[in-house]
């Protein structure tokens, strides 16, 4: 059997150097449920996941009180399967998916959680709104409608790059943006918007010395 005791070693030592108010996410996509256990049993609870049929799979194979994150790209179509149980899901890029998962939220009685995916890095291929366009559906209004959905902050990915000082800017200008959507859209006291998931393996410092308040490692933790 594979040894996988460093994988419990790594959460340990992340964890132990992580500021009040940053909690890890640990990305399971890829790894087998074996080494989700090692991670679940070094104190880990939170785990992301990428594909909702991988997301089921282990949701249905591993703890009962792991709380599971969806941090893919999201289809419609998929939403049934995850909606009964997901903690949390990372990637809105649109109006129109926020419709989708509150209809299945409805369907489950439940509020399902949700952040709305910032494409602040260079690359195309990452979906998301612009920030222009997160005003914009915000300003709209008619997500005020939708009643078992919570938008509960933003996430973003910053760009694949060595230039620290970019994504120090990309991660600095979400979180500019992260602080204007609270002050114009969710002051009322009655939504939370407290989460800015932002922070991979690689840059996960520098997005917390930009407001990051979630982290989500798979490498630096899964991988020998």
């Amino acid at each position: 059997m594979r040894d996988n005791s460093y994988i419990g070693e790594r959460i340990k030592r992340i964890n132990a150097a992580l500021p009040d108010g940053v909690t890890l996410i640990a990305v399971s996509k890829y790894h087998p449920t074996e080494s989700v256990q090692a991670a679940y049993e070094a104190g880990q609870r939170d785990f992301g996941e990428s594909k909702a049929q991988d997301l089921v799979k282990k949701q249905q194979e591993l703890p009962a009180d792991i709380r599971w994150h969806f941090i893919g790209h999201l289809q419609s179509n998929k939403i049934k399967y995850i909606a009964p149980f997901v903690h949390l899901i990372h990637s809105i890029d649109s109006y129109r998916l926020l419709q989708e998962i509150d209809r299945h939220g409805a369907k489950n009685g439940r509020r399902i959680p949700c952040l709305l995916q910032i494409h602040i890095a260079k690359e195309e291929t990452k979906f998301g709104f612009t920030p222009d366009e997160c005003i914009s559906m915000l300003q709209d209004s008619a997500w005020r409608t939708l009643q078992n959905i919570e938008i509960r902050g933003v996430m973003c990915m910053a760009s694949n790059t060595d230039d620290v000082e970019q994504v120090r800017e990309e991660f600095a200008a979400v979180h500019r943006l992260f602080l204007e959507m609270k002050e114009r859209f969710f002051n009322d006291g009655e939504n939370r918007f407290d989460i800015m998931s932002a922070g991979m393996s690689d840059d996960y410092p520098i997005a917390m010395e930009n407001g990051s308040t979630h982290i989500r490692i798979g490498s630096g933790i899964f991988c020998e």
